[in-house]
């Protein structure tokens, strides 16, 4: 299965974190993209830090990053810095979408 996170807020983090963290611990694939205050959780090594979980992907909107003021210029290669098409790649691969 493939489980995608849309990240809108920087409120759960360690919803995030156990969501990611159990289903991949089941062999699960997850798929996690930020947008609007959720890219703030890119400033915090708990939450890049799960781009080193087996089978986690982050990407994130650019556009929502600079509206918030979030750096992006020192991200993990493993992160993607991109658009709303890695929402809607994520919308279209995933069996199920949480919205946080």
């Amino acid at each position: 299965m493939i489980l995608g996170l849309l990240i809108t807020s920087e409120k759960h983090l360690n919803h995030i974190i156990g969501l990611a963290n159990a289903a991949s611990a089941k062999g699960h694939e997850v798929i996690l993209f930020c947008m609007d205050k959720g890219t703030k959780l890119i400033e915090k090594s708990e939450f890049t830090d799960l781009c080193k979980v087996e089978n986690v992907l982050i990407s994130l909107c650019r556009h929502s990053a600079e509206e918030h003021g979030v750096e992006t210029n020192n991200l993990s290669k493993d992160i993607v810095c991109g658009s709303q098409f890695n929402n809607a790649m994520m919308n279209h691969e995933a069996d199920k979408v949480l919205v946080l």
